[in-house]
């Protein structure tokens, strides 16, 4: 399946960490917990560019993602897929926007670090796994 079930989008739009691995230089998996935002087709995370996780993703497109239900850890999404795009965010609209969702508030220019550094990371999700596998 690759597209989120309908029961589980509410967790997508949550204020709900995520887990991403990604395949370090040596093939092991390296996993770090991140904001994401969902565009209704896309997962968005941001880094800065001189995160591991970027250069993993440089190398090896493809990601895990892990999340749960904050209200309900019983209640979790398993996403793998790839990375179709890595846009810039010079206006900082991605790192405001998911500040806006974790901490209810705008990034601080401390937060931010310089825009060209920052890079927003598009992942198409392939592979879906959602638990439970219905709402019941």
């Amino acid at each position: 399946m690759s597209h989120i079930p309908a029961s589980h989008l509410d967790i997508l739009q949550a204020p709900a960490l995520a887990y991403m691995a990604t395949l370090g230089p040596k093939g092991d998996p390296q996993v770090s917990a991140v904001w994401l935002l969902w565009d209704g087709t896309h997962l968005l995370f941001a880094f800065q560019k001189k995160r591991q996780k970027y250069r993993n993703l440089l190398r090896d497109p493809r990601v895990s993602i892990a999340l749960t239900d904050p209200a309900n850890p019983y209640r979790a999404l398993e996403i793998r897929g790839r990375v179709v795009r890595m846009d810039g965010d010079p206006d900082f609209q991605f790192i405001d926007a998911a500040s806006q969702k974790y901490l209810g508030r705008a990034s601080t220019p401390e937060e931010r670090g310089p825009a060209e550094e920052r890079v927003v990371i598009v992942v198409k999700p392939e592979r879906v796994i959602a638990f439970p596998p219905e709402d019941k």
